[in-house]
C-alpha cells in the first residue's frame, strides 16, 4: 500500500529536486548560469510547497510537492514535482488531486521538466518553454526573409495587434477568462516595454520578403545568462503557408547571436499546435511543460 507523510524538514527533498532539475536544464542545452538563475528563481519559492514522503511497506519510493493558491479570488492546487516509482505514481496524483480538493481548489495545475507522459494526458495543455542551443556560423536566410529594426511609426499598430494575440493565445489556451487575459496584458506589457522602441535589451523587428512587410518579431536578450527570450516571431496570415514561419525563426536565431546570447527560447500557449509542430521541426525542445484540470 503507498503511503503519504508530510516532511517537517524537507531539505533532503529539496537537494533532491534542485539536482534533477539542473541536470535537466543541462541535458535540454542550457548553460551553466542560465541553469543556475533558474534554479534561483525555483528556491524563491521553495517555502510554498507542502513536500510530502511517498512510501511502500516503509521504504521511500519518492517525493510529493503541492500547494493551493488564490488567484482572482479563485482557488487552484498545483503539483510542483512528482517524482515517485511507476508503480505508485498514480497513487500519488490522485492523492495530490484530493489534498487539492480539500482545501477547496477547483482546478490542479502541474508543471513538468518536458514532455508528459502517460500519467498526465489527462490533463490539458496550458502552455510549453521551448528552447534550442543555437550553433555557429548563424543561419542563412530562408527563402530571401529578411530582419530590419522596426520603426517609431510601425511600433502603435505592431502593439495593439501584439496584445490582441497575446490575449487570444492565453483565452484558447484555457488557462484565463478573457477579462483576466486582458489584465496580464495590461501588466505584463507595462513591465516588459516601458520604454517602448527603446526599451534596452530588446530587438523588434519586421520581417520581409522581396522588400514587402510579411510579419514582425519580439525578442528580449538576456533574459537568462545566455538566452534571447522570443517573445513573438509572427507571420501575417496573408503570408502564411508559405514556409515562412521556419524563414522567421532563422531571423529570430541571427538576431540572437548577433546580440551576444547563445540559445533562444519561447513560450507556446495550449492549443496552438501550429506553432508546438514548427518547433518541434525546427530543433527546439519541450523545457517546461504546463498542464491542468479542472476538479470536479
Amino acid at each position: 500500500m503507498t503511503g503519504f507523510s508530510v516532511l517537517g524538514d524537507p531539505t533532503a527533498w529539496r537537494q533532491d529536486f534542485e539536482r534533477r532539475r539542473r541536470d535537466w536544464y543541462l541535458a535540454s542545452g542550457l548553460g551553466e548560469a542560465a541553469a543556475a538563475e533558474l534554479l534561483r528563481k525555483e528556491r524563491a519559492g521553495f517555502d510554498d510547497w507542502t513536500v510530502v514522503e511517498v512510501t511502500s511497506a516503509g521504504t521511500r519510493v519518492g517525493y510529493l510537492a503541492v500547494a493551493v493558491s488564490e488567484t482572482d479570488g479563485i482557488l487552484a492546487g498545483r503539483i510542483g514535482d512528482l517524482h515517485v516509482d511507476a508503480a505508485h505514481e498514480r497513487a500519488a496524483r490522485e492523492w495530490a488531486q484530493t489534498w487539492c480538493a480539500e482545501r477547496g481548489a477547483r482546478r490542479v495545475n502541474v508543471r513538468l521538466a518536458g514532455p508528459a507522459g502517460e500519467l498526465f494526458a489527462g490533463y490539458a495543455v496550458r502552455g510549453q518553454v521551448r528552447v534550442r542551443p543555437l550553433g555557429s556560423p548563424p543561419p542563412e536566410a530562408v527563402d530571401g526573409v529578411t530582419a530590419r529594426p522596426m520603426t517609431e511609426a510601425e511600433y502603435p499598430g505592431w502593439l495593439a495587434a501584439e496584445r490582441a494575440s497575446y490575449i487570444d493565445g492565453i483565452v484558447r489556451s484555457g488557462s484565463m477568462s478573457r477579462e483576466e487575459a486582458t489584465r496580464k496584458s495590461d501588466d505584463d506589457f507595462g513591465k516588459l516595454l516601458p520604454e517602448g522602441l527603446a526599451t534596452p535589451d530588446n530587438t523588434l523587428l519586421v520581417l520581409e520578403a522581396a522588400g514587402e512587410p510579411i510579419g514582425t518579431g519580439w525578442l528580449r536578450h538576456r533574459h537568462l545568462p545566455g538566452v534571447t527570450y522570443g517573445y513573438s516571431l509572427h507571420v501575417d496570415e496573408a503570408h502564411r503557408g508559405k514556409g515562412h514561419g521556419r524563414a522567421a525563426m532563422a531571423a529570430g536565431e541571427r538576431t540572437t547571436l548577433a546580440a551576444g546570447d547563445s540559445a533562444l527560447m519561447f513560450t507556446v500557449w495550449g492549443g496552438n499546435e501550429v506553432a508546438m509542430n514548427l518547433y518541434t521541426s525546427a530543433g527546439y525542445r519541450v523545457l517546461d511543460e504546463h498542464r491542468s484540470v479542472d476538479l470536479p
